[in-house]
């Protein structure tokens, strides 16, 4: 050793200790589930982590080190086993500016924030202190200490019983206003933990690279949204929020939201795994998360620690999303809503594809029962001439029957954006021709010889006469943002929005926020001012998607409607059913992780009416797979929305009960439920009016 290296080595070793990181146990209450130890400038935290297995981490508390000083499990009161050391999580918090002035504030789609000038944060963590916190089922770690440019707050390791999962997050706060993010995150270890790295392709097939020094970090297209260090002990699987995480786009482009290896984003040193968002999106609009001032934006992942190898340990975590399918479930069929796929087109054009459409069989392979179309959005002549108008329809019809079959049912559908005011989608029980224009010649409904009976409409009031004439029904689109801006609000004295043909909104995760624990605030406050309209009003699910494609990450943007039915129509014989369970408010709405299988206040399902009563008896039977965060009771006077949350903290995962819930309905006029987990899934039911 040279003389310089020496007294660099000495001078290494002789600096002063630095403090002891102060830890707050106050409220922190040990139990056979969870024990938690602080010595020798580590805190270590064992917990439950399934039957006869514990899983431990331990946290460095010295400021030079990662912060994770080792992840290991024990099976039988065994020795440990140590799967990951030396682990440092990393954020990378990435702001942009947001258009508040041009639309609607803080609701707008429209923007296209990559385009404008950014700037990347790294989160520094100081460890100014640790905090040990019982929530329930849950023990928090929290170490505060965490800056990112204007940004400040903590991070927190959240450790739930019951099995190895775990939460990371960085949870941050900044008081500038007008602030979009996204955010990268991951656990990175200067000598590398793992072996091997496992992930699925997007077409469900496994695969692995050796975790060595020298690869470079490199982004990767995945199945699962999960990426997977493997050692000899077992395996760490890594993964975001299966909906949150994805901020809203027109299309479901899988765009590697994974990453491994060395010197992430250049500023992450040493071998890591991760998650990662696209600043680009689609190349269309862009609008990123909402940050706005003084709230706590939670940029988070999910951790699977395992004793099993990466190919087990992913099967466990696809339990969370049931493999991404929406799972079947005894008296209800699944139904989707507004994609704008434009096969009319397609086929018209002739473009090659095979004989099931890829959008199909991605909408198969995913446990959709029924998908109901926007077709004509930009392709296709809604307002004629109307030789081209019905032959695009009769192809419709045409290739919806050729493609319904078995447990699987394709619906025509259009958002017409005419009429009415703002967007808005369609639906009528049967094929129906008809075309957005009528000269002042021209009869409303005449006898086509080659098409049957046709319609030509002019106006909002024979729009409704359409509708109410065959049975149709109409709701408003991604309401009071993008192209419904102001609406329904603006119409909703109108007559056609009144009559019961308008059966009301629908909801999608937008804008994204990432300090709010449940997706589509603002979709859930329009059902709520509906509702206190007086108005029977129901919110069916929407994706507003364009082209899908089965290696898509489809299931991340995806949201479904359970919709009470005892059969599936076949297409031949008309889907009334479908309409009127839609109508009458017969389902419930799910991201998929959560199924409400039933639920009655005061013995009446959503949909129908009770009496007025001082107190209500809400039940409801419900399933779950992350542990659950909270249930909502919301009800109105028609005037105020009164919320009722409750925690459900004290839940696992992989659970099903029913609840019993009082709640007070003194001059209430609605009722409804929520349920949330702690990934901001969540599922909630339609009305049950009150006398």
């Amino acid at each position: 050793m040279s003389f310089f290296k020496y007294i660099a080595c000495c001078c290494f070793f002789y600096l002063p200790v630095a403090a002891q990181v102060p830890v707050d146990l106050h409220a922190f209450k040990p139990s056979e589930e969870v024990k938690v130890s602080v010595a020798d400038q580590q805190l270590t935290a064992v917990w439950n982590a399934g039957t006869n297995t514990q899983a431990r981490i331990v946290l460095n508390m010295e400021q030079q080190n990662p912060l994770i000083r080792s992840l290991s499990w024990n099976a039988g009161k065994k020795e440990w086993q140590q799967v990951a050391s030396g682990l440092q999580p990393v954020f990378f918090l990435t702001t942009g500016k947001r258009d508040l002035i041009s639309q609607n504030g803080w609701n707008i789609f429209f923007d296209k924030t990559d385009k404008l000038p950014r700037t990347t944060y790294p989160v520094q963590l100081q460890k100014d202190s640790i905090a040990v916190i019982t929530d329930g089922s849950r023990t928090v770690l929290r170490v505060a200490g965490a800056t990112a440019g204007p940004f400040n707050g903590v991070v927190e390791i959240t450790l739930y019983n019951g099995s190895g999962l775990m939460n990371i997050a960085a949870v941050m706060t900044t008081q500038k206003d007008s602030t979009a993010i996204l955010y990268d995150a991951g656990l990175t270890a200067t000598d590398i933990p793992w072996q091997q790295i496992h992930w699925s392709d997007p077409k469900g097939m496994m695969k692995s690279v050796p975790a060595v020094a020298g690869t470079q970090s490199t982004n990767v297209a995945v199945k699962y949204r999960t990426i997977i260090g493997e050692s000899k002990a077992g395996s760490l699987a890594l993964f975001p929020a299966p909906h949150q995480f994805f901020y809203p786009l027109d299309n479901c482009f899988n765009q590697s939201f994974t990453w491994y290896g060395n010197n992430y984003n250049k500023d992450a040193p040493g071998y890591g795994i991760g998650i990662r968002q696209e600043p680009g999106g689609d190349k269309r609009w862009v609008p990123w998360f909402n940050a706005p001032p003084g709230t706590a934006q939670r940029l988070h992942f999910f951790c699977l620690l395992s004793n099993t190898p990466a190919g087990q340990t992913l099967q466990y975590v696809r339990r969370y999303t049931h493999s991404d399918v929406y799972a079947p479930l005894p008296g209800y069929y699944t139904m989707s809503s507004h994609f704008h796929q434009e096969h009319t087109a397609d086929v018209l054009n002739k473009l090659p594809m095979p004989e099931i459409p890829a959008f199909i069989k991605a909408f198969r392979e995913t446990g959709v029962n029924i998908v109901h179309l926007g077709e004509f959005h930009g392709p296709g002549h809604p307002r004629g001439p109307e030789g081209e108008r019905f032959l695009e329809q009769q192809t419709l019809f045409k290739e919806c029957e050729r493609l319904s079959a078995g447990n699987f049912l394709l619906l025509p559908g259009e958002e017409p954006n005419n009429f009415f005011g703002g967007h808005w989608m369609n639906i009528f029980p049967k094929p129906v021709y008809w075309v957005m224009d009528r000269k002042p010649a021209q009869p409303f409904v005449t006898n086509d010889p080659t098409y049957g009976k046709v319609y030509r409409v002019g106006n909002k009031e024979e729009m409704l006469q359409l509708l109410q004439t065959e049975k149709g029904m109409a709701w408003t689109a991604h309401a009071r943002t993008k192209g419904s801006t102001g609406f329904p609000d603006k119409y909703k004295e109108e007559a056609f929005f009144t009559s019961s043909k308008f059966m009301g909104a629908a909801w999608k995760a937008l804008p994204g926020d990432l300090s709010q624990p449940y997706l589509g605030k603002r979709a859930l406050d329009l059902l709520d001012d509906m509702a206190n309209w007086g108005l029977h009003k129901t919110m069916i699910a929407e994706a507003d998607l364009f082209r899908i494609t089965p290696e898509d990450e489809l299931y991340g943007h995806l949201n479904v409607n359970y919709l009470q039915l005892d059969r599936l129509p076949a297409f031949k014989e008309g889907w009334q059913p479908v309409l009127d369970a839609m109508q009458q408010g017969k389902f419930f709405v799910t991201t998929g992780e959560i199924l409400l299988p039933a639920f009655t206040v005061n013995g009446k399902s959503s949909g129908n009416t009770i009496a007025a009563a001082e107190k209500g008896i809400v039940k409801v039977t419900a399933s779950w797979t992350f542990p659950l965060n909270y249930a909502v009771i919301i009800s109105g006077d028609g005037k105020e929305v009164y919320r009722e949350k409750i925690s459900l903290h004290q839940t696992q995962s992989f659970g099903s009960t029913t609840f019993t819930f009082n709640t007070n309905l003194e001059n209430r006029k609605w009722v409804r439920f929520e349920l949330w987990d702690v990934a901001a899934n969540g599922a909630f039911t339609q009305c049950v009016w009150i006398k």
